[in-house]
């Protein structure tokens, strides 16, 4: 049984990667957004979330893909997991995706996620709580971060993946595709 964490910072793919992987390794695709976004854009207590979590990943008999960072989960979603797949593409990949997302989803009006009704706006775009800015101002401390847990003794027994390119990512996924 897989178990899998896909993690980079907002806007590097973690969605799309992660649903594809979960798709041809025919495994459970568990989004932490999902569980944590409750509707008007609240958030589910520690309480609640690591709850959620843990049912879906005790559904997941087949094994899973965790799509998501969230570091204060990992004495739930690392206890057990084998590989985690860093996303860690460069900072203007990030910034020119988060833009490019985040006006579509705008203009779309698209619903995020399953379990809320949570929907980019322009105004949000344009506050201090913008996904552009979140992104801008975490993906150096989280490249520091998934660094520092990569080379830590605490995580030595998982098996860490790190793709650093559009085409890395490309690649990883077309060792995996299924043809139909």
């Amino acid at each position: 049984m897989k178990r899998i964490n896909v993690v980079g910072t907002s806007a590097s793919g973690k969605s799309t990667f992660s649903k594809a992987l979960a798709q041809q390794l025919n495994l459970s695709y568990i989004e932490l957004d999902d569980l944590f976004w409750l509707d008007d854009w609240q958030e589910s207590s520690d309480q609640a979330f690591f709850k959620k979590l843990q049912q879906k990943i005790d559904q997941a008999s087949d094994g899973y893909v965790i799509d998501g960072n969230y570091t204060r989960t990992k004495h739930i979603k690392w206890k057990d997991i084998d590989t985690i797949i860093w996303l860690d593409l460069p900072f203007h990949v990030n910034v020119y995706r988060a833009v490019k997302r985040a006006i579509y989803r705008a203009v779309s009006k698209q619903k995020l996620w399953n379990s809320s009704n949570n929907q980019e706006t322009f105004k949000k775009l344009f506050s201090r709580e913008s996904i552009i800015l979140w992104m801008m101002k975490t993906h150096r401390k989280n490249r520091k971060q998934y660094l520092e847990m990569m080379q830590s003794n605490e995580w030595s027994h998982i098996h860490w993946i790190r793709l650093r390119s559009v085409n890395d990512i490309h690649h990883f996924l077309e060792k995996y595709h299924k043809p139909k």
